[in-house]
C-alpha cells in the first residue's frame, strides 16, 4: 500500500469520525427538545459530569428512553452498552452503531464488551451502565448487582450515581408507546476510585444504592413539583 493510499485512509476516518460527532450532537439537541416539550425534563446535577477522563456513569433503570434521557443531560458524549439482540434489526444496528454503541453478548458472558468498555474508559471516555441489570417492575430503585465492581477497579474512573424518575409512568414494561408525564434526572456527586477502592464489594454496593435512592428521591420531588 502506497503512502498516498494510507493517507487517504486515514482522512476518511477521521471524515467519519467528525460526521459521527456531529450526529451524535445533533440529535442529542434535537432529543433534548422533545424531551423538554413532552416530558417537561427536570434536571439536577449536571454539574457533576463537568470533569475530564474516563468515568462510569451508573443509572437506574425505569424505561426503554433511559439512555436517551442520561445521553441529553450529558454534555459530554456517551458510550452505551447494547445487548447483542438489539443488533438484530438492521435499521436500528446502524443507528446504534453510528452512536458507537458497546455490544453484550450475555450468552458468551459478554467478555469481549466488557473489555472494550474497559478501552473506552482508559481513553478517557464516559460509559453508561444500568447496575440493576434491567427495568425496575415498580419504579422504585432495584437491587443492585456486582457486574459494574470489576470494570470499576480496573478502571479506577470515577463513578457517578444517577437517578431518573418518572420514565417508569411514562413508558412501564409492556408498553410501546410513551405517555406525556413529567420526568426528572438528578446527578449525584461523584464516587472517586480513592474512595471506593478501599470499599468491599458488599460496602460499595450499599454505598451505591443509598446515593441512588436518595438521588431518587430529590427526583420525585422535582417531578411533583412539575405536576
Amino acid at each position: 500500500m502506497t503512502s498516498k493510499s494510507v493517507g487517504a485512509g486515514s482522512v476518511e476516518t477521521k471524515l467519519r469520525a467528525v460526521g459521527r460527532r456531529m450526529f451524535y450532537r445533533c440529535t442529542r439537541l434535537v432529543c433534548r427538545m422533545i424531551a423538554v416539550v413532552a416530558f417537561g425534563l427536570r434536571t439536577e446535577g449536571r454539574h457533576h459530569l463537568n470533569f475530564e477522563g474516563g468515568g462510569m456513569l451508573l443509572s437506574t433503570h425505569q424505561s426503554l428512553l433511559d439512555p436517551v434521557l442520561v445521553g441529553i443531560v450529558s454534555n459530554r458524549r456517551l458510550n452505551y452498552l447494547a445487548r447483542k439482540t438489539l443488533f438484530k434489526n438492521s435499521a436500528f444496528a446502524f443507528l446504534i452503531r453510528v452512536l458507537d454503541a458497546i455490544e453484550i453478548d450475555r450468552e458468551r458472558g459478554g467478555l469481549a464488551g466488557l473489555r472494550e468498555m474497559l478501552n473506552r474508559l482508559q481513553r478517557g471516555e464516559l460509559v453508561l451502565m444500568f447496575p440493576e441489570g434491567t427495568r425496575t417492575s415498580d419504579g422504585q430503585v432495584a437491587q443492585i448487582k456486582p457486574g459494574f465492581i470489576p470494570v470499576a477497579r480496573r478502571s479506577q474512573v470515577p463513578i457517578i450515581p444517577i437517578a431518573i424518575v418518572g420514565a417508569y409512568d411514562c413508558l412501564p414494561k409492556g408498553e410501546k408507546l410513551p405517555t406525556r408525564k413529567p420526568i426528572a434526572v438528578v446527578v449525584g456527586e461523584p464516587i472517586g476510585a480513592e474512595t471506593y477502592m478501599s470499599m468491599t464489594d458488599a460496602v460499595l454496593i450499599e454505598e451505591l444504592s443509598q446515593r441512588l435512592r436518595k438521588l431518587h428521591e430529590q427526583g420525585r420531588a422535582l417531578v411533583l413539583a412539575s405536576v
